[in-house]
């Protein structure tokens, strides 16, 4: 009864905060970013010790200064964006998408979209990944998502209910294998986040030059059944709720001769072209989070796979 109490509570006060943001012009959002990014970023330095190790490893010729300026621009990309997707639902419609959002790769994107094949989509926590799911499901393309579910069951619902909004679905992290392979045999299309750190026992590849581990299952699910996959992201562009959204790079292991044929070459490559993502703006990459956990053994080390320049 108590947690029911403490979790209802924390609800409420997420709601009124929400209420709040979309009462409020996205200037005013802007503003306040600035000023929370100031906050969390230079005075309080939540999870700064991370933030910068993460910016020494992925960028080791920027100053001290360079990375202090990335960190700040970091917060207030985040802080932005929970604003931004507060006020989606308001703001964002069938009829008025192209005032927010600009469709790069169009015939790619749309060509591989209508194909009649199961599709995976593979994202990471750059930019605004929530809005490139919702953007998806407004250009009348149902997606499933792989999600872990929020120990909140009242936030867990309001988050759900905002995605599947316009059609996209979550599927929770543990015992939903089952229904993706179902999904997936119909032709769906499956979101999945390429860059969260998965454990010793997965698959290894190199990010920014240094080994890490992530899902096996990501490329598995590719591989074991024919699926285009596509490498896709949301870059915020000159203002709030202005976004720039398609595909980076598509590979379909149908093809014969396909060049990216097992899970460590697949998942190097998505690896790589999310790489290139960041390197093009990286201030909009979530640096708070642990990319680079522990080392893989030394056979596992060996057979890395080279990581690539992406074109």
């Amino acid at each position: 009864m108590l947690r029911t109490t403490i979790d209802f509570s924390v609800y409420l006060l997420v709601r009124m905060a929400i209420a709040l943001v979309q009462a409020v012009p996205l200037s005013v959002c802007e503003k306040g970013a600035e000023l929370l990014a100031t906050l969390m970023g230079q005075v309080l330095r939540v999870r700064g010790n991370v933030v910068d190790q993460n910016l020494r490893i992925a960028f080791p010729e920027l100053t001290a200064e360079d990375r202090d300026k990335i960190a700040w621009q970091m917060w207030r990309h985040l802080i932005l964006m929970v604003a931004e997707i507060a006020q989606t639902p308001r703001k964002v419609h069938e009829t008025n998408w192209r005032e927010h959002s600009q469709v790069v790769n169009k015939e790619p994107f749309v060509r591989t979209l209508l194909a009649g094949r199961p599709l995976v989509v593979i994202s990471g926590h750059f930019g605004n990944f929530e809005l490139g799911g919702y953007l998806l499901g407004l250009f009348g393309f149902p997606t499933y998502t792989v999600a872990r579910t929020l120990d909140n069951r009242f936030l867990d619902r309001f988050i759900n209910d905002f995605r599947s909004r316009t059609g996209q679905f979550i599927l929770p992290k543990k015992g939903s294998g089952e229904d993706i392979q179902r999904i997936l045999e119909q032709n769906g299309v499956l979101t999945l986040l390429g860059d969260q750190s998965a454990g010793q026992r997965q698959c290894w590849v190199n990010f920014f030059g240094k080994p890490a581990s992530t899902h096996k299952a990501v490329a598995i699910f590719s591989l074991a059944n024919s699926a285009p996959t596509m490498v896709s992201y949301a870059r915020r562009l000159d203002r709030a709720l202005h976004y720039e959204v398609g595909p980076i790079a598509i590979c379909d292991p149908g093809e014969p001769n396909f060049e990216y044929g097992s899970v460590p070459l697949l998942a190097q490559w998505y690896t790589d072209n999310l790489e290139k993502l960041v390197r093009q703006s990286p201030a909009q990459y979530w640096w708070v989070h642990r990319r680079w956990k522990g080392e893989p053994g030394v056979r596992r080390k060996r057979d890395l796979p080279e990581h690539r320049e992406v074109a």
